[in-house]
Order: C-alpha cells, then sequence, then structure tokens
C-alpha cells in the first residue's frame, strides 16, 4: 500500500504532484477523474488541474482498489459510492500495519 503524505500547508497539488505520488503516467490521473465523479479538480487561468487534498486521498482509494486489489473500474466505483469512509479506515489501517512491520524488522535486524 503506497503511504501519501500531504503538507499541511498546500492547498493544491499538479497533475505531475499526483501520479509522482502514486508513481503513474498522467495520462491515467486524467482518465481516472473522467471516470470517477468523486475528482473535481480545480482549473487554473491556464487550465491546469489543481487537485485539494481531498482529491489526493480519492485517488489514494482508487489505487488502492484497481492496482492492489485488483479490482475492475465498475467494481471500484461501486466500492466507492457504497462506503468510502470504510474504506479510507481499511486504508489508514494497513498503512500503519506496514509501518510497525517495517520497525520491527528494523528492531530484529539490529538484534542479529
Amino acid at each position: 500500500m503506497k503511504t501519501i503524505e500531504l503538507s499541511e500547508s498546500k492547498l493544491f497539488y499538479t497533475i505531475g504532484e499526483v501520479a509522482a505520488m502514486f508513481d503513474v503516467n498522467t495520462s491515467l490521473i486524467r482518465f481516472w477523474e473522467t471516470e470517477f465523479n468523486i475528482i473535481k479538480p480545480k482549473r487554473n487561468a491556464k487550465g491546469n488541474r489543481l487537485f485539494t487534498p481531498a482529491d489526493v486521498k480519492n485517488f489514494q482509494l482508487i489505487h488502492y482498489f484497481i492496482k492492489e486489489q485488483g479490482m475492475t473500474l465498475k467494481g471500484a466505483q461501486k466500492k466507492l459510492c457504497e462506503n468510502t469512509d470504510e474504506a479510507l479506515q481499511k486504508i489508514h489501517v494497513i498503512a500503519k500495519l506496514e509501518g510497525l512491520k517495517t520497525k520491527l524488522i528494523n528492531i530484529g535486524s539490529k538484534l542479529e
């Protein structure tokens, strides 16, 4: 699971920044934007997409369902409509457990 750290002071993220967070192409970010109505980026004067931290969290859910759980687009869309809060909680718990696992592995390697 990708752990995404968002800056508290940053209000918007460019499409390039979002794509880098998830290690995907910007074209996939644009595609997901069209397929999932929960993604609503703002546009600057030049027409560039600007994503809010809420959009990034939604991308995290989409990435988790499609890339990590292997769901189809329709399955991910249905899951997001049903219970977004529950999915966010699961992602948060998984990220914490992975962090704990890493710490335990580091402690174990120091003991050897």
